[in-house]
């Protein structure tokens, strides 16, 4: 798979233990997306972050550690996020990070491209990718890429996973690199990018069969997304 050059991709690492299967998941999406080491990945653990957040809720103001990690994934082109299952969704403190974030800039996801995934014990759960994850980041305004990822205990090793991994990266790396600098745009359902933040009667801009961003396009040649994405991949 071909990575896309010079494209900011972050990881978001709900794990608790250390080492933490949720983050190597994590490690090894970002590798496959970037053509980096997985020494080389950006992760943010939340583990670290825990008692920053529960007083970010009180307090209304975060910690330098946190604040640091907001603007990382506000600034990155992608974002990877990999929680392990809870009660048949994604964990607390996955959730309150996201939470936290919301509460500081509401734009902070809109129109970025992000990778769900997920670990969990039994393969049952893998549905939490789309009852929980998908729909919160769809709430959020994200472009939520079409594969995620969940990884049971089973699965490690597995040439099946190996499989999902670099379809999903795949994905994320083309829509990374090919959507508009992260914060400048929200994503409409019709593929195209509202520049101004979506506000109604804004500039729009979409990504053409080629990769391109065009700036200026007649509405009724919009090529749909899910076109778009495939001819981004083979483009790759």
């Amino acid at each position: 798979m071909n990575a896309v050059n010079a494209v900011n991709i972050v990881v978001v690492s709900a794990g608790l233990s250390v080492p933490s299967s949720t983050r190597l998941l994590g490690e090894r999406l970002a590798a496959a997306a970037t053509g980096q080491a997985p020494s080389e990945v950006p992760v943010i653990e939340l583990r670290d972050l825990a008692v920053d957040i529960a007083h970010n809720f009180t307090s209304g103001f975060p910690a330098p550690a946190l604040a640091a990690a907001m603007d990382a994934v506000t600034g990155a082109d992608g974002v990877i996020v990999v929680t392990p299952v809870f009660s048949a969704s994604y964990s607390g403190l996955f959730k309150s990070f996201f939470d936290v974030l919301g509460a500081r800039d509401r734009e902070a996801l809109a129109g970025k491209p992000v990778l769900i995934a997920a670990t969990g014990g039994t393969p049952r759960h893998s549905l939490v990718l789309e009852h929980s994850l998908r729909p919160l980041f769809a709430h959020l305004r994200a472009v939520v890429v079409p594969t995620g990822v969940y990884a049971a205990s089973q699965d490690w090793g597995d040439k099946g996973l190996d499989a999902r991994i670099d379809r999903a990266a795949g994905e994320l790396a083309a829509l990374a690199g090919a959507l508009p600098a992260a914060g400048h745009g929200t994503v409409n359902g019709n593929g195209t990018v509202n520049g101004n933040g979506g506000a109604a009667g804004g500039d729009a801009i979409r990504v053409t069969r080629g990769g391109a961003v065009d700036d200026k396009f007649d509405a009724r040649n919009v090529v749909p997304f899910e076109e778009q994405l495939a001819a981004l991949r083979s483009a790759g």
